[in-house]
């Protein structure tokens, strides 16, 4: 079960645009994420470098924690917020919910819930 000071310094990473130093300073080796009802995608390492290609396909996003931590054994959860600049010069919003599982102060589970409309407009 993670403490609240290991959640905090996780969002504190994520809100500082370091997406992928949260991704391996804080997923297991073995963490799988998914996104709404899509396949789940597994392991540490292919997370982080699908997280850099990801912010290679930006010119920058600006995240944005909404609302409080929510804490309770080993699961929380955590409402965010991303503005991503493209590099056509388009900004696009899209808010989420990230319900995540952690093993001591280690995340081995997420599941993204958001609108994928969001994104198209």
């Amino acid at each position: 079960m993670p403490s609240l000071k290991t959640l905090q310094a996780f969002v504190d990473t994520v809100e500082s645009n370091d997406h992928v130093g949260a991704i391996m300073n804080f997923y297991a080796p073995d963490a799988r994420t998914q996104e709404n009802d899509g396949a789940w995608r597994v392991g540490r390492d292919a997370l982080a470098e699908r997280e850099r290609a990801m912010l290679a396909s930006v010119a920058g996003v600006k995240t944005t924690r909404l609302g409080p931590l929510l804490l309770d054994g080993d699961c929380s959860a955590v409402c965010w917020r991303f503005d991503f600049a493209g590099k056509d010069g388009k900004t696009r919003s899209m808010e989420e919910v990230a319900w995540q599982t952690w093993r001591g102060d280690k995340l081995i589970e997420e599941r993204f819930f958001y609108d994928p409309q969001q994104m198209a407009r």
